[in-house]
């Protein structure tokens, strides 16, 4: 298996992605917002009424995909810290794998909630409370 090294852990290398992302997220949602996130379950409840709001707002799922998709990732690497779990990638897509085996797919979780019925909060409550 491929790794990352960053400042204090090494990481499978499916992290990179998804950590860069929900990083940059993060700092938009902390410039532009000035909302700040600090990978906590807790912060979640934000995250979705940001998501939510951007629904509300009628923008087209092409020109927030991107936000979306490290909103997402923010979510994915809660549950990493939360849970001990790990990031997987195949084909391109990314998910969670906690460590009672569960994979999760926060980044779809955020689309779904876009589309006004998913929640990364639950989400990462679900993936958090065990199997």
């Amino acid at each position: 298996m491929t790794t990352v090294t960053s400042e204090s852990t090494t990481r499978p290398a499916a992290a990179a992605k998804p950590v860069r992302w929900a990083a940059d997220a993060a700092a938009v949602l902390r410039e532009g917002a000035r909302l700040r996130l600090d990978y906590s379950a807790q912060s979640l409840w934000r995250v979705d009424r940001v998501i939510d709001g951007i629904r509300r707002e009628g923008a087209p799922y092409v020109a927030v995909e991107t936000v979306l998709r490290g909103l997402g990732a923010y979510g994915g690497e809660v549950i990493v810290r939360q849970a001990g779990g790990e990031w997987w990638a195949t084909g391109g897509d990314h998910w969670v794998r906690t460590p009672d085996g569960r994979l999760w797919d926060p980044i779809d979780e955020a689309r779904r909630c876009f589309a006004g019925h998913g929640s990364l909060r639950l989400l990462c409550r679900d993936a958090t409370a065990g199997g």
